[in-house]
C-alpha cells in the first residue's frame, strides 16, 4: 500500500526529488537574481563615481564650509548649501508628519472593518491614483488653488500669533506651508498603501484574541494592531520621507527658492533638489561643480535617512514582533 502511495505521489509530482530540468531552472534563476543585484550595485557605484568626479574640485575648494555656510553667489563664486539642507529637511519632516498621520489613518479606515471590503478597495484605488499625477500638475494646483486658499488663514495667524516663530511672517506667495502640504499629498499614497499591506499581514486571530480579552475596537487598534504592524508602518514612513527628500518640480514651483533659514511656515525657502533643478540649465563650469557637490550632500542625507530608518525598523521588529 505504501509503495502504491509513493508511486501515485511520484506520478502526480507532489513528492520526489527535483528533476534535472528543475535543478537547471533553479540555477538559472539564482544566477539571474545575483547578476541583477550585482548590476544594481555597479550602477549605484557608477553614479556615485560620476557625480563625485565632477564634484571633486568643489569639494577641494570649499570643504565642509560648503555645508555650514549660507551664501550662494554665482558672480563671486561663493557657494554653500546650509539653507537648502534646512529647507529639504524642514519641508520633508512637515510633509512626513501630515502624510504619515493621514496615511496611517486611511490604512486603519480601510482595513479595520469600518466599511465594506469592496468600498475599501475603491477608496484604496483612488488614494493610489494620487501617485500617478505628475509633479508639475501638483505644482500648478498649488500655485493657482492652494496658495490663494491659504492666504486668508495665513494672514490671520500672522496677525494673531505673529510672536510665535512658526507664524512670524506672512504668506506673500510661494512658501514652506504650500510646499509641505503638496509634498504631504504626494507621499500619502506611498504611506497609505504600504501601511494597508502591513495591517493586512496581521493574522485575523490576533484581532479575535484582542476582542476575546474584552477590548473595544479602538483599544484593539491602538494597543494591538498598531504595535503589531509597526515595522511595516515604519517602512512606509521611511519610503515616504525618502520620496519627500528627492521631490523636485513641485517644490521648485511652490517653495519660493529663497536662500534663507526660517522657522516660519509662510516664508519662502529652498531645497537641494529644487536648487539643482533651477540652477543647472544656466550653470557655468564652476557652478556645475558646486551643484554636483550639492547632489552628493543630498545623496548622503538620503542614505543616512534610510540607514536610520532601517535601524529603527529592526528595533521595532525585535521589540513588538519578537523576531531576531
Amino acid at each position: 500500500m505504501s509503495n502504491l502511495f509513493r508511486a501515485a505521489d511520484a506520478a502526480s509530482g507532489i513528492s520526489g526529488p527535483p528533476s534535472s530540468v528543475e535543478y537547471a531552472a533553479d540555477r538559472i534563476f539564482r544566477s539571474i537574481a545575483f547578476a541583477s543585484a550585482f548590476i544594481i550595485i555597479l550602477l549605484v557605484a557608477y553614479i556615485l563615481w560620476e557625480i563625485g568626479e565632477k564634484a571633486m574640485p568643489a569639494v577641494t575648494e570649499y570643504g565642509l564650509g560648503f555645508i555650514t555656510g549660507t551664501t550662494w553667489n554665482v558672480s563671486k563664486e561663493e557657494f554653500s548649501v546650509l539653507p537648502e539642507i534646512w529647507g529639504t529637511l524642514y519641508s520633508s519632516l512637515l510633509a512626513l508628519v501630515l502624510g504619515g498621520i493621514f496615511g496611517i489613518s486611511i490604512a486603519i479606515f480601510l482595513t479595520q472593518d469600518f466599511i465594506h471590503h469592496r468600498m475599501a478597495t475603491i477608496f484604496r484605488t483612488i488614494v493610489e491614483m494620487l501617485a500617478a499625477i505628475p509633479s508639475v500638475v501638483y505644482g500648478l494646483w498649488g500655485i493657482y488653488v492652494l496658495i490663494p486658499l491659504l492666504k486668508p488663514a495665513a494672514e490671520w495667524l500672522h496677525e494673531t500669533l505673529g510672536w510665535f516663530p512658526l507664524f512670524g511672517t506672512d504668506l506673500a506667495g510661494p512658501g514652506m506651508a504650500p510646499a509641505a502640504l503638496v509634498l504631504a499629498i504626494m507621499i500619502l499614497p506611498t504611506v497609505a498603501a504600504i501601511s494597508v499591506d502591513a495591517f493586512r499581514r496581521i493574522p485575523y486571530k490576533v484581532k479575535e484574541a484582542a476582542y476575546g480579552l474584552g477590548t473595544t475596537r479602538w483599544e484593539a487598534i491602538l494597543k494591538v494592531m498598531l504595535p503589531t504592524a509597526s515595522s511595516g508602518i515604519l517602512a512606509a514612513l521611511v519610503l515616504g520621507f525618502g520620496r519627500a527628500l528627492g521631490e523636485t518640480m513641485a517644490l521648485a514651483m511652490l517653495i519660493g527658492n529663497s536662500n534663507q533659514i526660517s522657522m516660519s511656515l509662510f516664508s519662502p525657502a529652498n531645497t537641494l533638489a529644487s536648487l539643482l533643478a533651477s540652477n543647472f540649465p544656466e550653470a557655468g563650469q564652476v557652478e556645475v561643480q558646486a551643484l554636483m557637490y550639492a547632489a552628493l550632500v543630498l545623496l548622503a542625507i538620503t542614505f543616512l535617512v534610510n540607514v536610520v530608518g532601517l535601524a529603527v525598523q529592526q528595533y521595532t521588529v525585535r521589540k513588538f514582533e519578537g523576531k531576531k
